[in-house]
């Protein structure tokens, strides 16, 4: 189906469905495979360390090769490497499953994340090519959602698979969704166009060192961070990688800067719609990040759920997102950017602040209630500010633009655990008790609230765990302040910053003009009808 026809076709729809599927696997094989690491120890004889990699592997690969995705996917086409990256994606995922060394299993998890890096980017570089301007927030929210949504079910279904399958069933589940993504984008998403600018990109050089350069840094800080929990912020490698990755980071943006044919239009940056949409996107995503880590800690350590109980109780955080998802998108027109971004922000801090004061002894109500609360205020930024950083690309570079911003926000949301891991072990280490139990136990109790009620249950202490329990909600309500006090920063900036409501609304700059031209040209100029796809969460 061509573009123009696409544009005001009902199949517009399910082509976003497409798009929303192949993005769900990413965040259910994010996080599907913590729940199979214990299982995957015993049966490989996999040590902490190889866990680690099983785990940091996929995170690692995802960070270093999202940057490059974006200019291949401009010179030789979105719907192209989307297609490739969904089928590699797939083809890991029956190998994975079929692995029995922990070595295999760690090369599978790296290829999961080539195929990652490739779908986040191109996905949603082609939204603005199936919807006309005004219906593009609408499309990110259905994007974002579904993105979102698999990080709470992954645990849901691999807790399922594990209690009546292998480990490798973690893996067999991502195919029969990989089939019908890459069906659905091969039949529904626009083919790609064989244009003047695309033309000439493909003669120009491509900025081989830039992307070695832009892979060194991003994997020796991604690696950095990844140590972090084991060997702390002071180590050698930790310190010793960050170093180098913000020196390497340091040489690529020189030679972005210079280089005739970059891989990365930094100049993006000084356009201010990218820029705070960009900026705004990273604010809201370390503050859900920081939730999300440390949440499904809370109701599995203290509440006592299994990780099937965990993921259900996480879906009020969804639901949020959801409803707030699809208002936004009346709201920006009303409103304006000043209003609505700043407003999510402080909702967004106001659910953070609610879970601030939970108490080792209260049930699981109060926690839904402001996980919804959380997820609202994410909905009103997240959608709001893809959509601004989108509306400065142009057909030229929105594959470029796209895996700049994914990229920039997943760095963010990489430091962001890393520094709000440490702050929850500190806050954790400072109340819990273990005063008379032997030194080896009292280590072990150290390391986590689900190790402390480990060494508890087999002491039969009730004292410790308790304490552990206390400790544990004492580092979670500092790593929610600061996730707070972040985010109300954030609106603060956007309130000063963000354009009003009469200025939004105009094409002030060239780049609002040439994103506007994109849109409308891709589909012919052909306005979508008001009344076309009310329902947005296919």
């Amino acid at each position: 189906m061509t573009a123009p026809a696409l544009s005001t076709s009902p199949r517009r729809w399910w082509a976003l469905g497409a798009l929303a599927l192949s993005v769900l696997i990413i965040g259910l094989d994010g996080t599907i495979i913590n729940v199979a690491l214990p299982t995957i120890a015993d049966d490989l004889g996999a040590n902490n360390s190889q866990l680690q990699w099983i785990s940091g592997g996929y995170l690692l690969t995802l960070s270093a090769v999202m940057l490059p995705v974006g200019i291949l996917g401009d010179r030789y086409g979105h719907k192209r490497l989307l297609l490739t990256g969904i089928g590699l994606f797939g083809a890991a995922s029956v190998v994975g499953a079929l692995v029995s060394t922990t070595g295999a299993l760690i090369a599978v998890r790296t290829l999961l994340g080539v195929g990652a890096a490739m779908i986040m980017p191109l996905s949603m570089a082609l939204l603005p090519r199936i919807f006309a301007k005004e219906e593009i927030p609408k499309a990110i929210a259905t994007w974002t959602a579904a993105a979102a949504l698999g990080m709470p079910v992954g645990p849901v279904v691999g807790g399922w698979l594990l209690n009546h399958f292998w480990w490798g069933s973690v893996f067999l589940f991502n195919i029969p969704v990989v089939l019908i993504a890459l069906v659905a984008a091969a039949l529904l998403l626009p083919a790609d166009r064989a244009d003047a600018a695309r033309e000439r990109a493909k003669t120009a050089r491509l900025d081989a060192l830039g992307a070695v350069l832009g892979a060194l840094a991003i994997t020796a800080i991604v690696y950095g961070t990844i140590l972090v929990p084991e060997d702390g912020w002071g180590s050698p490698a930790v310190l010793g990688s960050l170093i180098a990755g913000a020196v390497l980071a340091a040489v690529f943006v020189r030679r972005e800067r210079t280089y005739a044919h970059p891989l990365v239009d930094l100049g993006l940056f000084s356009q201010r719609g990218f820029l705070w949409g960009t900026l705004i996107a990273i604010f809201g995503n370390f503050a859900i990040m920081g939730i999300l880590f440390v949440v499904p800690q809370y109701l599995e350590g203290v509440l006592g759920n299994d990780s099937l109980g965990t993921g259900l109780r996480i879906l009020p955080l969804m639901g949020g997102l959801l409803v707030s998802a699809t208002l936004s998108e009346n709201l920006m027109p009303r409103f304006g950017a000043r209003i609505v971004m700043p407003t999510g922000l402080v909702v967004l801090a106001a659910g953070a602040l609610l879970g601030a004061r939970v108490d080792s002894g209260d049930g699981y109500g109060f926690t839904a209630l402001w996980l919804s609360v959380a997820g609202l205020g994410f909905g009103m930024v997240m959608v709001p500010a893809t959509s601004m950083a989108l509306s400065s690309l142009t057909t030229e570079n929105s594959g470029q633009g796209s895996s700049l911003l994914e990229t920039v926000q997943q760095l963010g949301g990489v430091l962001g655990v890393a520094g709000l891991g440490s702050l929850l072990s500190a806050g954790f280490l400072d109340r819990l008790s273990v005063t008379g139990l032997p030194e080896e136990a009292a280590d072990t109790a150290r390391d986590s609230v689900a190790a402390s009620n480990a060494v508890a249950a087999h002491l039969k202490d009730p004292g410790l765990l308790s304490s552990g329990h206390t400790a544990f909600v004492h580092g979670m309500s500092l790593v929610l302040i600061a996730c707070a006090v972040l985010s109300l920063l954030a609106a603060v900036l956007s309130a000063i910053f963000l354009p009003s409501r009469s200025k939004a609304s105009e094409p002030d700059t060239a780049a609002t003009d040439n994103a506007s031209t994109t849109a409308q040209g891709t589909i012919q100029g052909t306005p979508a009808s008001s009344q076309a796809g009310d329902s947005t969460l296919v």
